[in-house]
């Protein structure tokens, strides 16, 4: 909403996708015991409250001294600069961190330096590395997954659903999201919700900005483009999209008008107007295309997929949509009716 300290005029709407719960004892603790028993060569620590987390439950159990003089005489990978903080504060030194602060470099280095006959321990961020760790054993390493944490469901799904359904009426311009397992957790949500493909089509649409390669991979993997600052920071990503937002609006001239379509409103020539969803469903549509006729056939399907219902859309859906347009924009003169066809902006042939 302000990026250093100016305001945007962007009006957030906020969700809790997926919540992080307390360690995983058992799975952790005995992970914890198996590395203080035969010490790794190797521990890539790839968050730092997850390996603040980590710590403070081996204190808990009366390992940690243990825990730290095995990782005191490992060499540790710090995968940015919280993990880098987490694992000084905790009185170690890492021996090396990677300069672009991604799993993906680390993998790299370890690998150049030889892992064959090597142990290496593995903190995981909530989420399974299988990529990470496969290529690991494949090149000859005695690999642990340290589970410090995992993400689940919010433990109310409400403003994740409510903010689905906005995201779905394409009721926004752009979605950030600053964690992997959140960007997983909304797909999964909307497959529940019998929305999957819907939504994909709809963040194909708009724009997506995630924090980091990690947080985007689970929608880059669905084929939905993705937007990343040059640093993986809150600040950074707030940077970009005050940067993408106005690079990438929808503007059309239309008579003597000049509109820029956004996500809940169209800016007719300077002056903001707010448009009811289904209307705005049909002016995307139309500024798609900008002159072009669209049928009341097409325009049916447009505000069917927008509805996600398969039925109770007719040709007087249509008209009253296009009616509430026309009142919203101000000027009736902008979407022309053209008879036997459909409905056109009045854009100049």
């Amino acid at each position: 909403h302000r990026v250093r300290g100016r305001p945007r005029g962007v009006r957030p709407r906020t969700a809790v996708a997926a919540r992080r719960p307390p360690p995983v004892d058992t799975q952790l603790q005995a992970a914890t015991q198996s590395l203080i028993a035969s010490p790794v060569d190797y521990v890539v620590v790839t968050t730092g409250i997850g390996f603040r987390g980590w710590v403070e439950a081996a204190e808990g159990w009366g390992l940690g001294p243990s825990l730290l003089s095995v990782l005191g005489h490992s060499k540790v990978l710090a995968r940015g600069p919280k993990a880098k903080g987490a694992v000084r504060a905790a009185g170690l030194v890492e021996t090396w961190a990677p300069s672009s602060e991604s799993n993906s470099e680390i993998l790299d280095h370890l690998l150049s330096s030889g892992v064959d006959g090597r142990r290496v321990a593995v903190q995981l961020h909530g989420e399974p590395l299988p990529s990470f760790v496969s290529a690991l054993r494949s090149a000859g390493a005695s690999v642990v997954e340290i589970p410090v944490y995992r993400w689940t469901d919010p433990v109310d799904v409400g403003p994740l659903e409510r903010l689905l359904e906005t995201v779905l009426g394409r009721g926004v311009d752009a979605l950030t999201f600053t964690s992997a397992p959140a960007a997983v957790n909304f797909l999964a949500t909307s497959s529940r919700m019998g929305r999957y493909t819907d939504l994909v089509s709809a963040l194909r649409e708009m724009v997506v900005v995630c924090v980091g390669s990690i947080t985007a991979s689970p929608l880059v993997s669905v084929g939905v483009p993705v937007v990343q600052p040059d640093r993986a920071r809150i600040g950074a990503l707030a940077r970009t999209v005050a940067t993408e937002l106005p690079a990438r609006a929808t503007r059309v001239s239309v008579g003597e008008c000049r509109l820029e379509v956004r996500g809940q409103a169209v800016v007719v020539d300077g002056v903001v107007r707010g448009v009811p969803p289904a209307p705005m469903a049909v002016l995307r549509a139309l500024s798609a295309t900008p002159g072009k006729v669209l049928s009341r056939p097409v325009l049916m399907g447009v505000l069917r997929r927008h509805s996600g219902r398969d039925g109770n859309v007719d040709a007087h859906a249509v008209e009253t949509a296009i009616g509430r347009l026309r009142s919203a924009l101000g000027d009736s003169t902008l979407v022309q009716t053209v008879v036997k066809r459909g409905y056109r902006l009045a854009v100049p042939a």
